[in-house]
């Protein structure tokens, strides 16, 4: 599937939340959810040489998701421990020095890389400085994708500096107004995320920056453009890997389906309400006759 593949650079870990436990990692969330929606996903990360390790191995096979470049390094495989308040909002307690922050690069990737449409990445890898470079010399094999970076600060791995850096020479923004109002230091309202988000696409030369807000909605600055889609309410079990389906779904209508940027933030704010509904970051679905998952 030359020109649908897509490189996702990061962490892969183990969620513990108070019904179980579920496989997750934001940039893995984001592979599956993009092989559900038929492109062709790599994850580029690392597990460590234990059960939980082979056990995401055999997931990753389960899921039809090549895990050709998931590297098997001396330390453990990755976990954090969720919490969840009343309305499904986590918080997280991540293991340290653990396999996803030593994520190896094999040559082999190369060949990928010359013909995928897109990199994935996000800012909790970036916490160690040897993923931070492997991820500069990751992105120099991708001069021809698009680069899309999915902020996630997760204290205490939330540096400023690093998502500023990491911002650099990207198409594509995804970030929640919590951290849009972190990042810019000024306060911003949801009716003044318009402001925001190009302020955002200004600082950091990126045409397109995607803010969502939880139950209020998202929104999309594309090109010179706002873009508003309200929320609909739903029964939220939990909204772990909501905002990476969201991703996906919004990556998916813009680089295959070439939707509208109204109607591509609709389908995706319409997904990622979907998984809220749901236990777990990657649970079994199928995708409806308008692209939006149902249980089955």
């Amino acid at each position: 599937m030359a020109g649908r593949s897509v490189i996702c650079f990061g962490e892969v870990l183990w969620d513990s939340l108070p019904r179980g436990i579920f496989p997750g990692g934001a940039p893995v969330n984001v592979a599956y959810h993009l092989n559900q929606f038929g492109l062709t996903a790599y994850p580029v990360t690392a597990v460590g040489n234990d059960f939980l390790g082979e056990e995401f191995i055999r997931r990753f096979k389960y899921w039809n998701m090549s895990p050709t470049f998931v590297g098997q390094v001396d330390k453990p495989t990755g976990a954090v421990v969720v919490d969840l308040d009343e309305d499904g909002i986590p918080t997280y307690k991540f293991l340290e020095n653990v396999a996803w922050d030593e994520i190896p690069l094999p040559f082999e990737l190369t060949k990928v890389c010359e013909t995928a449409a897109a990199i994935v990445f996000g800012t909790l890898a970036q916490r160690s400085e040897f993923n931070r470079e492997q991820l500069v010399k990751l992105r120099d094999w991708l001069p021809n994708a698009r680069h899309v970076f999915d902020v996630n600060l997760r204290a205490p791995y939330d540096s400023k500096e690093v998502v500023w850096d990491l911002a650099k020479n990207c198409d594509l923004i995804k970030l929640n107004n919590e951290e849009l109002v972190t990042m810019l230091d000024l306060v911003i309202t949801t009716d003044a995320l318009k402001t925001g988000a190009k302020l955002f696409a200004e600082r950091t030369g990126c045409p397109r920056i995607c803010v969502t807000a939880g139950s209020k909605g998202a929104g999309l600055w594309w090109g010179d453009q706002w873009f508003w889609e309200p929320a609909e309410k739903v029964e939220v079990k939990d909204t772990v890997g909501a905002g990476d389906s969201f991703l996906a779904s919004l990556m998916d209508g813009w680089i295959v389906k070439g939707l509208t940027p109204d109607a591509n933030l609709k389908r995706a704010s319409r997904v990622a309400e979907f998984i809220a509904t749901c236990d777990g970051a990657m649970p079994g679905y199928k995708l409806g006759a308008d692209g939006v998952p149902v249980k089955g």
